[in-house]
């Protein structure tokens, strides 16, 4: 019996810069290549890019997708994803080229030539790749975002990409029913920590925001442009939120191309309605209108590292009725961070105290730590337990648990780590 191998080359006790590497003797594909954004980009190992038959991509966040173009600069690779990640994959690589350009080794010919190889890819259809077959399901993180099945040399690997098992306004959570696996590649964002019950949170979020405008404040709720700024607006429809709601950068783009793709919702008629219903930014004229305007505005960059986002902070920030609510994952070192501890962000080229008051509300599209531990818990058969994609010691902390408490062998890889199923 041949092995296969799985190669860890990013995303290892850190989240960024995912890639995974899975191996036969005639077959390599490579799971999501993504990169790390600090203040200059960080790239997952490098694989010579004649050793790899295809590229599958989960989604199409950064960190998952911001370095497969680089398998399209002296030729052209397979990417298998569903339609609507390739599409958000595009306009976020393309301004990340924009914003990033000196520091990426390929530029807006590159992502063509990577959009032109692509195989759209509906879930549960079984594709071959030498000797490999495999599938895509839904993650449930994002629209579109997919967990992958391979099976080759007789065994079967799950990837769990990020996922999340809990339904969302906008995705149906996980479902996780894959019969027996050999081995699992699975995420640890939150695997030290459970998230607020979801309608809790909604609730308690509408009220707050509804508390402020009412007083004629303004409210900014920096946001990812795919994904949680649409989840924001489609809460804020939910619960029959009657004032302005303005939405700005790339949440506008990304919300267009997801309304082509219903079927990947969990509530498209709420979807439409939450559309329908907010103001949509088109230039400055627009942006300062809504700063005038007791209401909400949603606007990457959701950790304030660039977008129209830092525009309104630097306004709504100085007034002490405004608020600036987060709702995302706020990495150490970030501005959103630094708000969020110490109060403070630039106000017109200065760090300065925030007079607007803060909060985070945690809208989370990944699994907390119970249902992590459920997932790995109800998968069938003995699978090897690889855990990526978590930061300050989570993935080792869900691998001791996983040990402990289930009797599976459980590793926290480093990067270039490779192991044999």
């Amino acid at each position: 019996m041949n092995s296969l191998k799985i190669g860890f080359l990013g995303g290892t006790q850190e989240v960024g810069r995912i890639a995974i590497s899975v191996k036969t003797e005639k077959t390599q594909v490579l799971l999501d290549y993504g990169v790390m954004l600090n203040h200059e980009p960080g790239f997952p190992m490098h694989v010579p890019p004649k050793d790899v038959d295809a590229v599958i991509l989960t989604h199409s966040h950064l960190d998952h997708s911001g370095a497969v173009p680089i398998f399209y600069i002296h030729g052209k690779k397979p990417l298998y994803t569903t339609r609507l990640n390739l599409e958000l994959a595009q306009i976020l690589i393309s301004d990340f080229i924009h914003l990033s350009s000196y520091y990426l080794p390929y530029e807006y010919l590159e992502l063509k030539s990577m959009m032109r190889s692509s195989k759209d890819m509906d879930f549960g259809v079984e594709e071959k790749i030498g000797d490999m077959k495999f599938q895509l399901f839904s993650a449930g993180h994002i629209p579109g975002s997919a967990q992958v099945l391979i099976e080759a040399e007789g065994k079967r690997v799950l990837y769990t990409g990020d996922f999340n098992t809990v339904d969302t306004r906008l995705s149906e959570g996980a479902k996780m029913r894959y019969g027996d696996l050999d081995a699992v590649i699975i995420e640890s964002t939150y695997a030290d920590e459970d998230h607020t019950e979801r309608l809790e949170l909604e609730k308690r979020f509408v009220n707050e925001v509804t508390d402020v405008v009412e007083r004629g404040g303004s409210v900014l709720v920096p946001a990812f442009g795919v994904g949680r700024s649409q989840e924001i607006a489609c809460v804020l429809a939910a619960h029959h939120f009657e004032y302005p709601i303005t939405m700005d950068g790339m949440a506008r783009e990304a919300s267009r191309i997801i309304m082509n793709y219903r079927d990947f919702l969990k509530d498209p008629r709420l979807f439409m309605d939450a559309m329908h219903s907010v103001d949509w930014v088109e230039g400055w004229r627009d942006r300062r209108k809504a700063i005038k305007t007791p209401g909400v505005i949603i606007s990457p960059a959701g950790m304030l590292k660039g977008g129209p986002a830092v525009f309104y902070t630097s306004k709504i920030g100085k007034k002490a009725h405004n608020a600036i609510f987060l709702v995302s994952y706020q990495i150490p070192g970030t501005p959103g961070r630094e708000l969020l501890e110490k109060g403070v962000c630039l106000i017109d080229g200065k760090i300065r105290k925030v007079k607007a008051r803060v909060e985070h509300f945690d809208f989370s599209s990944h699994c907390g730590a119970s249902q992590l531990k459920d997932a790995v818990k109800n998968l069938g058969g003995k699978p090897k337990v690889y855990v990526v994609h978590g930061a300050e010691g989570n993935c080792e902390l869900l691998a001791k648990w996983v040990r402990n408490e289930l009797g599976l062998e459980a590793v926290a890889p480093r990067a270039g780590d490779v192991f044999e199923v």
